[in-house]
């Protein structure tokens, strides 16, 4: 079971984006990485395909799941642990003590 999902609100804690927050797109469990939704945007050269035209876009690189931290209730990031609630293994904030819905 992972600390982070897609769809946690989270909050970059270190480099360029320090202190923003944003959506989980995409999770990478194996490279302990993961996308954000509108943090960490690169620019990137797209060749020209039958779909989409050429030219620089603009995409989101992903960041160590070490520089991430979930928003608790509060709006501060709060460390993951777990927990068996009703005989099921939950995600609860070290902060509050709540279980996170996912």
């Amino acid at each position: 079971m992972q600390k982070i999902r897609k769809g946690d609100k989270v909050v970059v804690l270190t480099g360029k984006d320090k202190g923003r927050s944003g959506e989980v797109i995409q999770v990478m469990p194996k490279e302990d990485r993961a996308v954000v939704k509108g943090i960490n945007v690169v620019k990137r050269h797209q060749r020209q395909t039958q779909t989409q035209e050429a030219g620089i876009v603009n995409k989101e690189a992903s960041l160590h799941l070490s520089n991430l931290a979930i928003v608790d209730k509060d709006g501060k990031p709060t460390r993951v642990g777990f927990a068996v609630v009703d005989g099921k293994k939950v995600r609860v904030a070290k902060r509050s003590g709540e279980v996170i819905d996912g």
